[in-house]
């Protein structure tokens, strides 16, 4: 991260992470850990923990259950969130897309994307919907 402060306010007060951990033992080491909502996994940012680049990581997922509700939630909360796509042809898809969500709701085949402050980037994916 290029600025941690920055990307710990983005993760925490737009995406609406949960703060874990943050402990800086010195100027050359910190360590946060942020977690989604109603998730198992976190992720880590800080300064001393990799030699990637800031911005380096690409399509870090996040699977939700209900991909409209998720958008429109980071978009109030201001957040820059692609319109949401999905998986054409579905039975036998070969990479192509088409604006909205699948018609079925079906696991895996829709999408939104965002990037935080430093241009990593995130893709939202839906699984798991109510109506599905």
């Amino acid at each position: 991260m290029s600025d941690v402060d920055r990307a710990l306010r983005f993760y925490v007060d737009q995406v609406g992470f949960t703060l874990d951990v943050d402990y800086a033992p010195n100027v050359a080491f910190r360590v946060v850990q942020l977690t989604p909502p109603g998730s198992s996994c976190s992720i880590q940012i800080g300064t001393g923990l990799t030699d990637a680049a800031p911005g380096s990581v690409r399509n870090a997922y996040l699977v939700v259950s209900d991909l409209e509700s998720a958008r429109s939630r980071l978009l109030e909360r201001g957040v820059e969130v692609s319109e949401i796509r999905h998986k054409t042809p579905i039975g036998d898809w070969d990479g192509g897309f088409a604006p909205g969500l699948d018609p079925a709701h079906g696991d895996y085949a829709s999408f939104a994307g965002f990037s935080d402050p430093d241009g990593n980037s995130w893709t939202l994916q839906e699984r798991g919907h109510a109506g599905a």
